[in-house]
């Protein structure tokens, strides 16, 4: 239980679920950070683009093809939304989460009308096989694969927040809507803009997550409580927060299942719960 290979085993295994949660709760928390919702059908989307993607990879065997796919046909979801019902319940909160519930449960069911309850996984052809050996330690490629791709996103997210005007009126937008309205920005459309991108990395985490966790009827409530998890912890519209809560509760979640399976969902809320008792904000959150 305590060799070096195992627990070299469990790290990965906590790093490379960790970075399919950066992917999900990335979006996530830019959506409730700048547009102060919680889009409670964010991960209908990470299920609807994860249905695409095994699809498209099916038909052409091409992960960049089904990525693409799904994040479009999911961007042009979110965009129908977002102008087509949110805009007419903004800034009303409890209006907001239950349109966003309702729009999970109408994803959900149209994706099981379509696509049966079977679980479905990415098809060989389109992931990578093969595993990485270091003396007795074996791991897949596809997990190291999916650590890259988080990895390279949320240095794109990062350099697009910090050295870009969309990043400094994003940034803006958090801290102080009002303000940045006053300066003459569309808001309305940073909204939109930003509700498309979430759902669009969510869509990237679905296809991609579905050559490690199979997309079936009922991962969209699983996944966003993760989500929200790593959300609380991170801090509301903080990249950097996603990412060390995503780590956080990825190795934990490994190690809690290896070691005390009992006890799993226990180990996840309990640093939750911790985190909102001693920072209310988040680790990386600040105070509205």
């Amino acid at each position: 239980m305590f060799e070096p290979v195992f627990l070299a085993q469990q790290a990965l295994n906590g790093l490379s679920f960790g970075a399919l949660l950066f992917l999900l709760a990335s979006g996530l928390t830019l959506v409730f950070g700048l547009m102060r919702i919680v889009n409670l059908a964010h991960g209908a989307f990470y299920m609807l683009g994860g249905y695409i993607g095994v699809v498209i990879a099916t038909l052409t065997g091409n992960l960049l093809v089904a990525v693409i796919a799904a994040v479009v046909a999911v961007g042009i979801t979110a965009l129908v939304v977002e102008v087509g019902l949110l805009r007419f319940v903004r800034g009303q909160e409890l209006p907001e989460v239950l349109l966003t519930v309702g729009v999970s449960f109408v994803i959900a069911d149209l994706c099981l009308a379509i696509f049966g309850g079977d679980p479905r996984t990415l098809p060989v052809s389109a992931t990578i096989t093969g595993s990485l050996t270091i003396g007795p330690l074996t791991y897949p490629w596809y997990r190291i694969f999916v650590m890259a791709v988080a990895i390279v996103i949320g240095i794109a997210l990062a350099l697009v927040q910090s050295r870009t005007r969309v990043g400094a009126i994003v940034r803006a937008g958090v801290d102080d809507r009002e303000i940045i309205a006053a300066m003459g920005v569309n808001i309305r459309w940073v909204f939109t803009g930003m509700f498309v991108v979430g759902a669009a990395l969510a869509a990237i985490g679905g296809t991609i997550g579905a050559g490690m966790i199979s997309v079936r009827p009922g991962i969209q409530d699983e996944v966003l409580l993760y989500a929200l998890v790593v959300v609380i912890i991170g801090g509301l519209g903080s990249v950097p927060g996603a990412a060390v809560g995503s780590v956080l509760i990825g190795l934990i979640d490994a190690f809690a299942k290896a070691w005390i399976p009992d006890l799993a969902y226990f180990t996840i809320f309990a640093p939750m719960a911790l985190v909102l008792v001693l920072r209310p904000t988040g680790l990386f959150g600040k105070a509205a």
